[in-house]
């Protein structure tokens, strides 16, 4: 009798196993807006493994860069002493606005070198913004950028409401990818107005999806 209710019972269910969603690393120059904004995105699809950091002090772009660098570096030294893979960062950011900034093109170079991405704003952050209500206002000093910004978004003061600018999310991401095409398409990429940051939430977004 015992025989058989061993020959009838079901195999024990194997519990489900998922391949780690990538680990993606945002290295930001702002300390306010910017990690606002990109933690609240990542909370959309509950992505865990997306890490905003802020670097104080890092002043320059080429400081993030390096900043971003030996945190890479570091993760991926980690993931070889532990035997772990998933201490590694898949995809390592940098995010900042051209401004006036020295040693651009040293940040530039460094991150190429060290296959980090950027996602750069100019003249500012907040064109970014404003891509999730109305199209490119053309060239612009920052100071106007954020003008611009408060018309479209009435209380802006750097600490942002994620739910007011979720909706139009599609609407900035084409406007963005359609400015930078442009750009690249006359020669000129980079230029006031482009912003880079489409693809970084892009990529966290597409990341997400991973099982």
């Amino acid at each position: 009798m015992a025989s058989r209710r061993n020959r009838d019972r079901n195999p024990a269910r194997r519990t489900p196993w998922r391949e780690p969603k990538p680990r993606i690393l945002c290295v930001c120059e702002g300390e306010v807006t910017e990690p606002e904004y990109l933690c609240a995105f990542a909370k959309l699809p509950r992505n865990s493994r997306i890490e905003v950091v802020v670097e104080p002090g890092a002043g320059v772009p080429r400081t993030l860069v390096e900043k971003a660098k030996e945190r890479k570096q570091k993760a991926e030294t980690d993931a070889g002493q532990k035997k772990d893979t998933n201490l590694a960062f898949e995809e390592v950011w940098c995010v900042y606005d051209i401004d006036e900034h020295p040693k651009l093109d040293q940040a530039r170079v460094m991150a190429r070198d060290n296959g980090i991405a950027l996602a750069v704003s100019n003249p500012s952050f907040e064109l970014w913004f404003v891509h999730h209500f109305r199209d490119s206002p053309g060239m612009q000093h920052r100071v106007n950028m954020t003008r611009i910004l408060k018309q479209v978004l009435p209380g802006y003061d750097k600490h942002i409401v994620f739910g007011r600018l979720e909706p139009g999310y599609q609407e900035a991401k084409q406007r963005a990818r359609s400015l930078e095409e442009r750009a690249e398409a006359d020669g000129d990429p980079g230029r006031n107005p482009t912003t880079g940051f489409w693809r970084l939430t892009e990529s966290i977004r597409i990341a997400s999806l991973y099982c």
